[in-house]
């Protein structure tokens, strides 16, 4: 196949599908507002709405009319209508992972998502996958809020990213993921991405905030409930805890620590820390998200004599907003790097990606990554499609 042909098969495939979303119509609909209050462009977020989130995704100024059932009994709290919002993901790569093929995957997974405050102070959220690659996948992001349970403390308890007090991976505007936060040596069942777990979180005056997570370590899958019904898969439990503070109106710092053990089938036991630290930058047309990550493991291969593992890694992500919240269209860059003792955690890649923001939940996507360093060698990737939510 010519480059040519196979770049306008590129375009023209790629305006049926859909890419990565995490916006919430269910809550535009509530209110009545528009998409651009909470995002620019979707589903990256701007501060008011990780306030909306913080406050239990309720508008402390804004009622939302007739959102409850009027039952006569005030112990009783019913959702009149249950918020619900849909999204779909399918996208045309190129070259996709050194494939050297043209890929349609449509739809690549076709997910449910509901949101919304219990009663006060008692909030939900969660969203079900249909179809992820083909089968059904279930849950990911499953969890019940306590906002501000004593003081200015919330409690959230069920599924969620380890890293979300960092950077929500399901936020991001790339198909190309912030690999650091995936990365697993040998047969260790942990990493940043999703556990079940409890997470607190305490806003300071002054703009420092607290958040303290203690999670089962190995992950969310099926695989991971052992026959007698627990979801831990060993008697270990781990912890994070993370610091952030805002430096004026642009600048926000943060470092996290992340410690914990795992028991493997030989059953050997895996020690292991995370530590790491996190800026954002931001500007009315520019955002730069720097995150970098090192991790230490004495046996991830559950092996006697085993030696011990050092990895590290982080990212760097520019997003470019000509107009700001007005803007048409957006170019974001990201920059992928992870180093370790096993050879085939190594990773580096640039990506250039961009869209075109024809309604505020409805934009054209164009991404491009190179892979300097992988495991499948070096190789570009090439893709395109659309966003959607509704």
């Amino acid at each position: 196949m010519k480059k040519t042909t196979a770049v306008f098969i590129l375009l023209a495939v790629g305006l049926g599908m859909a890419t990565m979303l995490e916006a919430m119509p269910a809550f535009a609909r509530k209110y009545q507002m528009s998409c651009k209050v909470c995002h620019s462009p979707f589903p990256k977020l701007k501060p008011y709405a990780e306030e909306f989130a913080a406050n239990g995704f309720t508008l402390k100024d804004k009622e939302a009319p007739r959102y409850f059932a009027d039952t006569g009994d005030e112990k009783v709290s019913l959702i009149r209508n249950l918020p619900f919002a849909l999204r779909l993901e399918g996208y045309a790569s190129l070259n996709n992972n050194h494939g050297k093929t043209l890929d349609l995957s449509t739809p690549y997974l076709i997910k449910l998502l509901s949101g919304g405050e219990l009663f006060r102070n008692v909030s939900y959220y969660f969203y079900f996958f249909f179809s992820e690659r083909g089968k059904v996948a279930g849950l990911e992001d499953a969890f019940i809020m306590f906002n501000e349970l004593v003081g200015g403390l919330d409690v959230i308890i069920g599924q969620f990213q380890v890293s979300d007090p960092l950077f929500k991976s399901e936020l991001r505007l790339s198909y190309e993921p912030y690999k650091i936060y995936k990365t697993k040596p040998g047969l260790s069942a942990i990493d940043l991405t999703y556990d079940r777990g409890v997470m607190l979180t305490y806003g300071l005056k002054g703009g420092t905030d607290l958040v303290l997570e203690v999670v089962n370590g190995c992950g969310i899958g099926e695989s991971d409930a052992n026959p007698g019904g627990n979801f831990d898969a060993d008697k270990y439990k781990n912890v994070m805890g993370r610091v952030s503070q805002d430096v004026g109106d642009s600048l926000r710092i943060g470092a996290f620590g992340y410690i914990g053990k795992e028991r493997g089938a030989t059953g050997l036991v895996n020690s292991m820390w995370v530590a790491g630290a996190d800026a954002t930058w931001t500007s009315p047309h520019l955002e730069l998200n720097l995150q970098y990550v090192e991790r230490r493991d004495d046996n991830p291969s559950f092996l006697l004599g085993a030696s011990e593992v050092a990895t590290r890694g982080g990212f760097a992500e520019l997003i470019y907003l000509p107009r700001g919240d007005d803007s048409p269209w957006y170019g974001a860059g990201l920059f992928n790097w992870v180093d370790s003792d096993l050879e085939e955690l190594a990773y580096t890649a640039a990506t250039l990606h961009g869209g075109w923001v024809l309604r505020r939940n409805f934009r054209l996507v164009a991404e491009a990554t190179y892979a300097f360093e992988s495991s499948s060698g070096k190789y570009p990737r090439f893709g395109i499609g659309l966003v959607t939510a509704f």
